[in-house]
């Protein structure tokens, strides 16, 4: 069913290939046979339709020569390529048709099925699991020919095709078309921008960035300076385009590295300009390094927390990398951890009554409060942006308990206000925590601080399942409805006094049955009125 066939294990041939495919141009036959001969057979009939040359382009060609096998392919034509997935579609019988670009723009993108068990076929061999996605682009701004179109893109690497037509006739040898030296820079593992790339869509300069955080290469001099003149024009992206390659950066293993390159040029700071305020003010003596440059800390101690939960929560690693393993988790913690001192600028004041000192008073709350405009202005999806904004809020909250717990023990009634304020990001609150803390290493710092929290965090988890769990999981001993019933009250604020303050008398052990709650609801009620008659 497929063009190519194996005898050894994927990852054993992955591996091989990873370190001869840029040098053994036949490799890429190889990544080609992991698509179904289905869907190669039908571009082929379309080309001939067309009398067309299908050119495998781009991001597709430079990760077979990693040694990659991308989900899509990349194709660029010369002319009619929505013609050419419209035709693709009726070939195979099945698809989606998508635009691309602008309405000048002759671009679309296929969005193909496959073939799936029901087909009779194993959905799990290569090329099989998933949708395929085929992305057609005519010749750019008027290009004559493939040299002149792969000239006109936005890094070297990028800038490869080979004939699809070379890859599925053995009688020639595939040669990768390379005007801008593509190949070189890949093994180089450098990123290059094309000529005058940067003017013709400035989103490609934080795109070189993308492409560093998650192929791990770096961007050359030239390049760099390039951007650091034209930081300018990032401006005129739309927030969307901007937010999509923030968060694949976020996304990687490399975001602090790259983020403060960004900052290096000055990038960032068209991006994110509130985070530039924090660059030179100085912090009290539990910092040692000024507001941007501790968050940016932050933001790489939350990449090793991730990365490695048991060198830091080492009791409870596997339920952090449970949470962690949700969609979308880790790009939000990196944000949290970038923008948690979002709120210092704006708070900061020199206190005569406390001999000169910097603080930041409410800083937290500011944070929240600017990360929720932030989320706004970038699109952010509702859930995102206030769990994002939610653990900004709170982050402050475990040291406080962790001061409370230096004095007397840690109250149920403590855990489970936190419990409740932080609902499903708990654990996150306390990875924000710990990155805040281990960025932080003034000589004031407590030396036993990290200790301390991981210590809370087991506390916490323990209180919580064994007291606090049982009673928020099942229904309440009284509800709305028997407050009226029962003791003749009128709906009003006074009755989420009264269930919270119950529910804190059940994780405590005062109240354990209907009857028992109905007995304490009448002292309670008792000791409000008694209040009011002496405040009258």
């Amino acid at each position: 069913m497929f063009l190519t066939s194996y005898d050894k294990p994927k990852c054993w041939q992955m591996e091989e290939e990873r370190s001869n495919t840029l040098h053994d141009l036949s490799q890429l036959r190889l990544r080609l046979g992991t698509y179904p001969q289905e869907l190669i057979a039908a571009l082929l009939r379309v080309a001939e339709r067309h009398g067309l040359d299908f050119f495998v382009i781009g991001g597709t060609v430079r990760d077979w020569l990693l040694g990659r096998t991308p989900a899509d392919l990349d194709i660029t034509v010369a002319h009619d390529a929505v013609s050419c997935c419209r035709d693709l579609i009726a070939e195979l019988g099945r698809g989606t048709f998508v635009p691309l670009g602008c309405f000048e723009e002759d671009a679309g993108r296929v969005v193909w099925q496959g073939l799936t068990a029901k087909d009779g076929l194993n959905p799990r061999e290569p090329g099989m699991a998933g949708a395929v996605t085929i992305d057609f682009s005519s010749f750019r701004q008027g290009a004559r020919d493939i040299e002149a179109d792969l000239s006109l893109r936005d890094y070297t690497i990028n800038a490869m095709g080979v004939s699809l037509a070379s890859l599925v006739d053995g009688s020639v040898a595939p040669r990768v078309i390379d005007p801008l030296h593509g190949v070189k820079d890949l093994e180089e593992r450098l990123l290059r921008a094309c000529p005058h790339a940067f003017i013709a869509d400035p989103l490609r300069m934080l795109r070189g960035y993308r492409l560093s955080a998650t192929l791990g290469f770096r961007i050359d001099e030239a390049t760099r300076s390039e951007i650091e003149r034209h930081v300018l024009l990032i401006r005129g992206v739309s927030v969307e385009r901007i937010g999509h390659e923030l968060d694949l950066i976020m996304d990687s293993d490399r975001a602090h590295t790259v983020i403060g390159e960004m900052a290096q040029v000055g990038l960032l700071w068209q991006i994110i300009p509130e985070l530039a305020k924090g660059v030179g003010m100085e912090q009290p003596g539990f910092h040692y390094l000024d507001v941007f440059h501790h968050s940016l800390a932050a933001l790489g101690f939350m990449e090793e927390i991730v990365a490695s939960p048991d060198r830091f929560y080492p009791e409870n690693a596997a339920r952090i990398k449970e949470y962690t393993a949700q969609p979308g988790m880790k790009v939000r913690l990196k944000w949290a951890a970038l923008l948690h001192d979002l709120g210092k600028p704006v708070t900061m004041d020199i206190r005569a009554d406390k001999d000169g000192r910097v603080t930041f008073y409410g800083h937290d709350q500011a944070g929240k409060d600017l990360v929720l405009k932030l989320g706004r202005e970038w699109r952010w999806s509702n859930e995102k942006r206030e769990r994002i904004a939610g653990l900004i809020g709170m982050h402050m909250q475990p040291f406080h308990l962790c001061n409370v717990r230096r004095e007397q023990p840690l109250s149920r009634k403590a855990c489970l206000n936190l419990s409740k304020k932080a609902e499903e990001d708990l654990i996150g609150l306390f990875l924000l925590a710990m990155s805040d803390s281990l960025a932080g290493k003034g000589e004031k710092k407590p030396p036993s601080m990290e200790a301390e929290l991981a210590g809370l965090l087991g506390e916490v988890l323990k209180i919580y399942e064994q007291y606090i769990q049982p009673v928020v999981k099942n229904p309440r001993l009284l509800s709305g409805q028997d407050l009226i019933a029962l003791f003749s009250l009128s709906p009003g604020p006074l009755f989420a006094k009264i269930l919270d303050a119950l529910q804190v008398a059940q994780v405590e052990g005062e109240v354990v049955s209907v009857e028992g709650a109905r007995q304490w609801v009448r002292h309670y009620l008792a000791q409000v009125r008694d209040v009011g008659d002496n405040e009258a």
